[in-house]
């Protein structure tokens, strides 16, 4: 889907989907899970789509790998003639 189709989807009602992403150690994605739905799975299909479009990620630094053997981080997404994580 191209950032078009998504701009025309963001057209209709929708909510600012939040968006955890569980990251692994070695920069691989554990798990992609929505805290609140857009209401519009061509939103939610995207958001996905662009998560997973920019693997794979880094490993983490050693440091970090000492700690921790997933991190998470959520986002709230807002489209609008760009996508804006907050």
């Amino acid at each position: 889907m191209t950032f078009d189709m998504v701009r025309e989807a963001a057209k209709r009602p929708h909510t600012d989907p939040i968006v955890t992403v569980a990251i692994r150690s070695d920069g691989s994605i554990e798990s992609v899970t929505f805290v609140r739905s857009s209401g519009v799975a061509a939103i939610d299909d995207a958001v996905r789509r662009i998560i997973y479009g920019q693997t794979p990620n880094l490993p983490f630094q050693p440091a970090l790998a000492r700690d921790f053997d997933v991190i998470e981080i959520r986002r709230t997404w807002h489209f609008d003639t760009a996508i804006r994580l907050y």
